[in-house]
């Protein structure tokens, strides 16, 4: 199993770029970012930066959109990173929610979606693509290569990952709703003639390391993870609102828990004191998070490996990043190895 980090682009981007260091030093080898252009800093510049401080690390945003650039921009940034330093970018992407919605517009449907995947690895990989029905091709790129992956929850868009993504990124750690999900991808890989196991799958989700499984220790930790829930929230309201309350489409455990959700403010997305997740019961963020001592990340981990997870990234908004990022590479990452 692979692991990765995945952090705001707060600004200084120098921290940003120190703690990615700090990830690769312990043993990660995928350093990825939010990409929402008025919440955070611009996340391809940073990653010139991190790519730079770097020898090994792959990074990425998690997740970008085709809405929030043109896709020949989208692809010749990627490329021109793989240019400077050897292929080391994966391109995660989806429709867009805060990136989208903080600046007025809709997420992009999903059929442009599916669109923009094979036009953004075309161009960045050197071929001719199409866009607003113009054949474009991208002269300068040689030998590219851009991974896509695709984050994804309702069934519709769990069957576009799978036909047409090079990965699966799920945004939740629940054993349950992970097999589920993955074999909705894999499934819909097979369908359309593509081998189900060439796929990535991707797990990302909060870990928070405590010292021990005190009381105390735990509840600290799940309110500094109470956020993921809200975040995670918004894309089950969506699939609500699309397939009901109550449908055989979607497992009600993961729908069952935003009833009491009474909206949600941008300006505090992501962030350990979001004040819209107080919906969010503890048994959410247990199940949807990794929390307790490094034995319990552990197992819960090598449930996940035995379900397909090739990728586990660690979000790390909360007040433990380095002693976290410690923790994994001193104590967890070994054991996967």
């Amino acid at each position: 199993m692979d692991f990765g980090l995945v952090l705001q682009t707060d600004p200084p981007a120098s921290q940003v770029v120190g703690l990615m260091r700090r990830a690769e030093r312990n043993g990660f080898r995928y350093g990825w970012t939010f990409d929402s252009a008025v919440l955070w800093q611009e996340p391809f510049v940073i990653y010139s930066q991190i790519l730079e401080h770097t020898t090994k690390l792959h990074v990425g945003p998690m997740v970008t959109n085709p809405g929030t650039r043109t896709w020949e921009v989208t692809a010749s940034t990627f490329a021109t990173l793989n240019d400077m330093f050897g292929n080391r970018t994966v391109c995660g992407i989806g429709r867009g929610d805060s990136a989208m919605r903080v600046a007025g517009r809709k997420p992009n449907t999903l059929a442009r979606l599916g669109e923009a995947i094979e036009v953004i690895r075309d161009l960045a990989e050197g071929r001719e693509a199409e866009v607003d029905g113009n054949p474009i091709r991208i002269p300068w790129i040689k030998n590219g290569r851009l991974p896509v992956w695709m984050a994804a929850y309702g069934p519709k868009a769990l069957a576009l990952a799978g036909q047409k993504a090079d990965g699966f990124i799920l945004q939740l750690a629940d054993p349950f709703l992970t097999e589920w999900m993955v074999k909705a991808v894999r499934q819909a890989a097979t369908d359309a003639g593509r081998d189900p196991n060439t796929l990535t799958i991707c797990v990302a989700a909060p870990a928070y390391v405590t010292a021990d499984d005190s009381p105390e220790a735990l509840a600290h930790a799940r309110d500094q993870c109470r956020w993921f829930g809200g975040m995670v929230g918004n894309h089950v309201a969506d699939l609500v609102a699309k397939y009901g309350e109550h449908s055989s489409m979607v497992p009600e455990e993961l729908t069952a828990y935003i009833k009491d959700r009474q909206g949600y403010d941008y300006s505090h997305h992501g962030r350990a004191d979001n004040p819209d997740t107080a919906f969010v019961p503890d048994e959410i963020v247990d199940r949807f998070c990794l929390l307790g001592p490094a034995e319990a990340h552990i197992d819960k981990l090598r449930h996940l490996k035995d379900l397909g997870v090739d990728q586990f990234a660690v979000y790390a908004m909360h007040d433990n990043r380095e002693s976290t990022i410690d923790a994994y590479g001193t104590h967890i990452i070994p054991s996967f190895r």
